[in-house]
C-alpha cells in the first residue's frame, strides 16, 4: 500500500507538455474576460462601447473622420458608425484572410501596432474590436470602402461566413453592430446616463468632431439598420443628443465650471508638441471652492487614476506658483512654500497628452505609465503657465491669494485635527460615548449603523447582534460640509463622533487600513428629514472619505414601509406598490383591512377585535404604516432592517465621479439659482411622501 501511494504521488507531481492548455482564437477572452475589460459588471459592459467608439474616434484624431454616431437599439444592441476610411477588407498577407476578419477575430491585430496607419491612437484596433467581438453573442461589421459595401457576421468571436460584398456605395466608413453575451454579463442593459456624458467629453477632446448619441431602445417598430448609414437618416423618434465643440479643452473647463464662481477672468490654455510627445494640452481655471476637479487624458482616454502626465502637471503647478509668489512678494518671507495640496484647492484642470507609443498600467487604461509624458507636461505647462502669470497680473494675484488662503486653512485644519485626536486620547475616550460598539475586533465582519435620532438608536441597540453590529445615533442633522473646511467640520460634535468611530482619521492622515467596520450603514427615516440627513452623510463620505465609497463600504438601509398582519401571518413591504399588489393578488376586500392609527399597534387591533360581539368570518388584515425607525419595536427593526439574512441594503457606488461631483455641488453648494433649476428639471423623477 505504501508503494502504491508513493507511485500516485510521483505521478501527480509529473508536469510536462501534455499539461499545457492552448486556447485558440479568442477563447482566452471568454475564459478570462476580466483580464481584458476589468470586470463583467456595469463598468465592463459599458467598456465595450468605449472600445468600439475609440476606433472611430481615432479615425477622427487622424483627420479621416468628423462624424460619429452611437445608438442604443432594442434588444440591447449597440451600433457605432463613423465616416472614416473604413476597415481594410483586402486579403492580409500573413493570415491569408480578409483584414477585416483578422482584426475582428485575432488578438493583437490592427493598424496601430506599427507603420503609418495611425500616428496617435487611444486603443489598439485588434485588441478592442476583437475583445468586444469575443464577448458578444452577435456582431456585424459593415464597411463602406472604395465604392463597395462589405459585411461579415460573428457569434462569440467566431465568423459565421466569409467577408462578402453586398452592394455599391458613395459613403465611406465603418458600422459595428453588437449585442453583449448574457453568458458573460449578468446584466446587459446599458445606462444612457453613462454613455451620453462620455460622448460629450470626447467631443471636447477632438475639436470639430460631431458625435451623435441616440437611445432608440423604446422604438416599437423594427429598425432596419441595413437601409441606412447613419440611424438618424431613418427619422425615428427617439431621445438623442449631438455634441460638437470647437473650443476644445477651454470649452470643457467652461462646462465644468458653469455652476462655479471663477476667481480669475482668463482661462489658461497651452498646446504644444515636443520631442517624443505628439501633443501636450493643459487648461485650467481656479474657482471659489475648496474641492479640486482634475481631468486627465492620454490619447483621449480618461485616466481616472492619473499617471505620469498628472505627476508632471502637479510638479510644475506647485513650482511655478511658489516661484511667482516669492518673486512678486505675494508670499511673505515668514510663510512656508505652497504644497501640492494647497495649489489644488479650487482648481479645475484638464491635462491631455497624445503619444505615438503609449503605455498604460493595465488593460483598462486607468493610469498612464509612459515616462516621457511626465517631463513633457512639466516643461510645456511650466513655461506656459509662468508666462500666463506674468502677462495677467490681476489673474495671478487672485490665484496666489486663493492658494495662500488654502495654506492657512490647511494649517488650521491640521491643528484642529491634532486637537481632536489629542483630546480623545487624554480623556481616555477613544470612541464617542454615544457609540454602542460591537464585540468583534474583526473589521471584515463588523458593521456600523449610523441611525437617525436617539429613539431609533435605542431601538437599534436592543435589536442588533451585539457581536458584529455597532450603533451610532445622530442627534438631528449634521453640518453641511460642502463648503466647510476641515477645522470647522471637526468642531461639529456629530461629525467628530463619526470620524473617531470609523477609525481611519481624516485628511492627509486618512488610512483605509484602520477602518473599524467594513459595512457603514446609513439608517434614516423614510421622510423628507430622513432623506436630507442621508444626503448630508453621503456628501461627507464622498468629499472626505471617498475611498470608502469607491471600496463599496457605504450602504443605505431599507426599512419596510408597511407591516401587514393576516391572522398569524406577518409580512413586510418596502414600497406602496408591493403592498397594493399583495392585496390585489390575494383579492382582499378593503373592508377587511384595518390600518393602525399612529401609535396604535397590531396588538391593540387584535384586542379590539376580540371584544367585538360578532366573530369575523375571516382573519382581519391589519396594516401598519411606519413613519420612522423609532415607531418599530426592537424585534421588528432587527428582523427587517438589521438581520443579514432578511434585510435589504443598497450599496452606494459612483459610476461617474465628475457628474456626481457636479450634482453634489449643485444640491449642497451655495448657488441657489443652479439648485432651483436642477430641482425644476428633475422634479418629475422625485418620489414624495406626502
Amino acid at each position: 500500500m505504501a508503494k502504491e501511494a508513493k507511485e500516485k504521488e510521483v505521478k501527480k507531481a509529473h508536469y510536462d507538455a501534455q499539461d499545457i492548455t492552448v486556447l485558440e482564437g479568442l477563447e482566452p477572452v471568454r475564459r478570462r474576460p476580466g483580464m481584458y475589460i476589468g470586470t463583467t459588471g456595469p463598468d465592463g459592459l459599458h467598456h465595450l462601447i468605449t472600445e468600439i467608439f475609440d476606433n472611430s474616434r481615432d479615425e477622427a484624431m487622424g483627420g479621416f473622420a468628423n462624424d460619429i454616431e452611437v445608438a442604443l437599439l432594442p434588444g440591447n444592441y449597440v451600433r457605432v458608425v463613423d465616416n472614416g476610411r473604413g476597415i481594410p477588407v483586402d486579403i492580409h498577407k500573413q493570415t491569408k484572410v480578409s483584414a477585416l476578419e483578422t482584426i475582428m477575430t485575432t488578438l493583437h491585430a490592427g493598424g496601430k501596432f506599427g507603420g503609418e496607419g495611425y500616428k496617435v491612437s487611444g486603443g489598439l484596433h485588434g485588441v478592442g474590436a476583437s475583445v468586444v467581438n469575443a464577448l458578444s453573442i452577435y456582431t456585424k461589421v459593415t464597411v463602406h470602402k472604395d465604392g463597395g459595401v462589405y459585411t461579415q457576421e460573428y457569434s462569440q468571436g467566431k465568423k459565421k461566413a466569409a467577408v462578402k460584398k453586398i452592394a455599391s456605395t458613395k459613403e465611406h466608413g465603418t458600422i459595428v453592430l453588437f449585442q453583449p453575451d448574457i453568458e458573460i454579463f449578468k446584466d446587459i442593459n446599458f445606462d444612457w446616463n453613462r454613455v451620453a456624458p462620455h460622448m460629450r467629453e470626447q467631443a471636447y477632446l477632438v475639436p470639430g468632431l460631431k458625435i451623435s448619441v441616440i437611445d432608440a431602445r423604446g422604438v416599437e417598430d423594427k429598425i432596419d439598420t441595413d437601409k441606412c448609414f447613419y440611424l438618424r437618416e431613418l427619422g425615428i423618434e427617439a431621445p438623442s443628443q449631438t455634441f460638437y465643440f470647437q473650443g476644445g479643452l477651454v470649452s470643457l473647463i467652461k462646462f465644468t465650471n458653469q455652476t462655479q464662481k471663477p476667481i480669475h477672468k482668463n482661462i489658461f490654455f497651452v498646446e504644444k508638441k515636443v520631442e517624443g510627445v505628439e501633443s501636450v494640452e493643459v487648461s485650467l481655471q481656479y474657482v471659489d471652492d475648496i474641492s479640486a476637479r482634475m481631468m486627465a487624458f492620454a490619447n483621449n482616454i480618461r485616466t481616472p487614476e492619473g499617471g505620469t502626465h498628472v505627476t508632471g502637471f502637479k510638479t510644475a503647478l506647485t513650482r511655478t506658483l511658489n516661484a511667482y509668489g516669492r518673486k512678486n512678494n505675494l508670499i511673505k518671507e515668514s510663510e512656508d512654500n505652497f504644497t501640492g495640496e494647497d495649489v489644488l484647492e479650487g482648481l479645475t484642470s484638464v491635462v491631455s497628452v497624445k503619444l505615438r507609443e503609449i503605455q498604460f498600467e493595465g488593460q483598462t487604461k486607468a493610469k498612464l505609465g509612459s515616462v516621457e509624458a511626465q517631463s513633457a507636461v512639466n516643461t510645456v505647462f511650466g513655461e506656459a503657465f509662468a508666462a500666463f502669470l506674468e502677462e495677467n497680473p490681476d489673474d495671478a494675484r487672485a490665484i496666489i491669494n486663493k492658494v495662500v488662503l488654502a495654506l492657512k486653512a490647511r494649517k488650521a485644519a491640521k491643528a484642529a485635527k491634532d486637537s481632536v485626536l489629542r483630546k480623545g486620547a487624554l480623556e481616555g475616550m477613544t470612541l464617542p460615548g454615544k457609540l454602542a460598539d460591537c464585540q468583534s475586533k474583526s473589521a471584515e465582519e463588523s458593521e456600523l449603523f449610523i441611525v437617525e435620532g436617539d429613539s431609533a438608536g435605542g431601538t437599534a441597540k436592543t435589536g442588533r447582534d451585539r457581536r458584529t453590529q455597532a450603533i451610532l445615533p445622530l442627534r438631528g442633522k449634521i453640518l453641511n460640509i460642502e463648503r466647510a473646511r476641515l477645522d470647522k467640520m471637526l468642531a461639529s460634535e456629530q461629525i467628530k463622533n463619526i470620524v473617531i468611530a470609523l477609525g481611519t482619521a481624516i485628511g492627509d492622515t486618512f488610512d483605509l487600513e484602520k477602518l473599524r467596520y467594513h459595512k457603514i450603514i446609513i439608517a434614516t427615516d423614510a421622510d423628507v428629514d430622513g432623506s436630507h440627513i442621508r444626503t448630508l452623510l453621503l456628501t461627507l463620505f464622498y468629499r472626505y472619505f471617498r475611498p470608502l465609497v469607491d471600496g463599496g463600504f457605504i450602504y443605505i438601509a431599507q426599512p419596510p414601509l408597511y407591516k401587514v398582519k393576516r391572522g398569524k401571518e406577518v409580512m413586510y413591504f418596502y414600497a406602496e406598490e408591493e403592498k397594493n399588489d399583495y392585496l390585489k393578488k390575494e383579492k382582499i376586500n378593503l373592508e377587511e383591512v384595518e390600518e393602525s392609527e399612529e401609535g396604535e399597534s397590531e396588538e391593540e387591533g387584535d384586542e379590539n377585535e376580540a371584544k367585538s360581539d360578532k366573530k369575523p368570518k375571516s382573519a382581519k388584515i391589519h396594516i401598519q404604516r411606519y413613519k420612522g425607525l423609532g415607531e418599530m419595536n426592537a424585534d421588528e427593526l432587527g428582523e427587517t432592517t438589521m438581520d443579514p439574512k432578511k434585510r435589504i441594503l443598497k450599496q452606494v457606488t459612483v459610476d461617474d465621479a465628475q457628474e456626481a461631483d457636479k450634482v453634489i455641488d449643485i444640491l449642497m453648494g451655495t448657488d441657489v439659482p443652479a439648485r432651483k433649476s436642477f430641482i425644476q428639471s428633475n422634479a418629475k423623477m422625485a418620489s414624495l411622501d406626502i
